[in-house]
């Protein structure tokens, strides 16, 4: 369905010009977004189908009541082989996350890392133009596809430097299935109940269920999920009529992979997040909810704002916590005794090392949402605070009377933010999880080169990219309220993202072109002690030579010599720290745990 912020009075960027230019595969996403956001191109991106090695983006938004921000990215820092797309992926550990379930680092054949930078891009402007209107000053951001790399590899990162290992193996392994009429499906459930009664309709080895749900339950832990082999035997004997009544009968859920042409047929051209300003008077003239103003000392661009975050898994408390590292107080709501994830192994000094990860330096106030008292106690927060933020199931929020039309009226200057799957765009939707949503939508074909099975990755890829959408809602909506005087409802979802990263896959669709990229794409090079990947246009002609007996420093040597550009591949996430290519990037928090540092910088 068409989203709100189409409508050209409700945008953050109405009124404002930019100009874009640098590396196609992040000037493009930037531009697109800017645009959806309001602001109007005074210049088209300069975005070249091969961009110069370590070229750096140059993206200026300003017009109306403010002066021109100016933000720059780039693929990695001068020196360290990060030159592009493929070697992006290499360094910061994404190669090695995703090649888990098929055993060896495996690249990505689409743009990700490209288009978290992107992403965080945008963030940047409107951050800074937050700032502007704040008094905080106007600063021009900086961010870089390796920190945008290590941003999206942080909780794997977290857990590989543990004080303990992880709950379950890291081994090859995992989903999709396979029918009997070859059809490749998802299976999703939370519940191990659900998972035991779907193999017991099928007639599954009752040892090999028992064995299969802790790899299958910690596969979004681990981008792996070993479970026995057993099971796929089992659903290639079955058709896809009976795995769905067994799943029907279960209350798990199956999804057929689609292809990108399929998603392309169906696409509603909606952009990846929407905005709805609140009725009424502009808060600003409603006695007792001025605009915040920025804190006497300088700070961070959202120094002096509170974030309220009712927040499960990844998305929300990812968002929550860029938003903090953008100088935001953040509010963690957490049910009585805690989140239960706090423990989730592998733990450093006893709290869990990927919790840290998305929810370190946040505040927490333990509410029952269950209970009237303590929903009223919620409101009551949310009453002056800046912004709400969750990710609770479709319909909760209304049936516990804390949706946005309820928070609204305590407080008319929120920002009321919900990260979903869906939103509300695809009739009949599965279980709105990362998984599943990559198998609707295509992404299992556009991460994977042409000749390869489709198949979503292991890696969390959306709820990644789906936190950084929410928090780019969350600051354009800021922005709006900003601009407007009027408190705003904001949505981002997991479908958004998947449009957002299957964008230039779905373009070649619609030109009739074959959407997935050539067979063996990014694949890297096995050398005598690890592997190395060469940039994305050197990569035909470092395939031709012969790097298997030579020792990665002197694969790289030689690559160099011929002119070819190529870095290290990571393999064990626990050397990044100590890995010269991202000095200053990591240090370890207060829990011993290693922590990835702000994805941006402002000069």
């Amino acid at each position: 369905m068409a989203s709100p912020a189409t409508t050209a009075a409700l945008r953050p960027l109405d009124a404002m010009d930019t100009t874009v230019s640098g590396p196609a595969e992040i000037a493009t996403v930037v531009a697109a977004h800017l645009h959806l956001l309001g602001a109007r191109p005074a210049r088209t991106a300069e975005a070249e189908p091969t961009p110069p090695r370590a070229g750096t983006g140059r993206f200026t938004v300003g017009g109306g009541d403010f002066a021109p921000v100016d933000a720059t990215a780039a693929w990695g820092a001068p020196g360290t082989g990060v030159a592009d797309e493929a070697t992006a992926q290499a360094a910061t550990g994404v190669m090695a996350v995703h090649g888990r379930r098929d055993g060896a680092p495996a690249g990505l054949a689409a743009d990700y890392t490209a288009t978290a930078t992107a992403v965080l891009t945008v963030q940047g402007l409107l951050a800074a133009l937050l700032g502007q209107a704040r008094g905080t000053g106007t600063r021009r951001p900086h961010t870089g596809a390796d920190r945008a790399g290590l941003l999206a590899v942080s909780q794997y990162l977290a857990a590989a430097g543990a004080d303990e290992g992880e709950a379950a193996d890291i081994a090859p392994g995992g989903p999709p299935f396979t029918s009997a009429d070859g059809v490749l499906f998802e299976l999703e459930t939370l519940d191990p109940g659900a998972w035991a009664a779907f193999w017991r309709a099928l007639d599954a080895p009752a040892a090999a269920v028992r064995a299969g749900w802790r790899p299958f339950q910690f596969r979004y832990a681990t981008a792996c999920a070993p479970f026995p082999a057993a099971l796929h035997e089992v659903t290639r004997r079955r058709t896809l009529a009976v795995i769905r009544r067994a799943a029907e009968t279960s209350g798990a859920e199956v999804c057929v992979l689609r292809t990108l042409a399929e998603r392309y047929a169906e696409a509603d051209g909606a952009p990846p997040w929407s905005f709805r300003p609140f009725g009424g008077e502009a808060f600003a003239r409603t006695p007792g909810h001025p605009l915040p103003a920025a804190p006497p000392a300088a700070g961070g661009p959202l120094s002096g704002l509170t974030v309220l975050e009712a927040g499960r898994r990844i998305q929300a408390p990812l968002a929550a916590h860029l938003l903090g590292l953008l100088g935001a107080e953040v509010v963690r709501i957490e049910p009585p005794g805690g989140d239960p994830l706090r423990g989730m192994p592998p733990t450093c000094s006893g709290v869990s090392a990927r919790w840290l990860a998305l929810n370190r330096g946040k505040q927490a106030v333990e509410i029952d949402i269950k209970s009237a008292a303590d929903r009223g106690r919620l409101r009551d927060l949310a009453a002056t605070a800046d912004v709400f933020l969750h990710n609770w199931a479709p319909g909760k929020a209304a049936e516990l009377g804390l949706d946005a039309e309820d928070l609204a009226r305590a407080n008319p200057a929120l920002v009321y933010a919900y990260t979903g799957g869906w939103a509300d765009r695809i009739e009949g939707a599965p279980m709105g999880t990362d998984f599943m949503v990559q198998a609707r939508t295509g992404v299992g074909e556009a991460v994977r080169p042409d000749g390869e099975p489709p198949a979503p990755s292991l890696m969390t890829l959306l709820d990644v990219l789906g936190g950084l959408h929410g928090t780019e809602a969350v600051l354009a909506g800021l922005l709006l309220r900003t601009r407007t005087g009027r408190g705003v409802r904001v949505d981002s979802s997991l479908l958004g993202a998947a449009d957002t990263l299957t964008a230039a896959a779905l373009a070649r669709v619609g030109r009739g072109q074959n959407p997935r990229r050539a067979a063996g794409f990014r694949r890297p090079l096995r050398t005598a002690d690890g592997w190395i990947a060469p940039a994305d246009a050197d990569a035909p002609a470092a395939a031709a030579l012969d790097v298997s007996a030579l020792p990665t420093p002197e694969a790289l040597a030689l690559l160099a010599d011929r002119g070819l550009a190529a870095t290290a591949v990571t393999t064990d996430l626990a050397d990044l720290h100590r890995d010269p290519r991202f000095a200053g990037s990591i240090h370890r928090d207060a829990h011993g745990a290693p922590a990835v540092t702000d994805p941006w910088s402002f000069a």
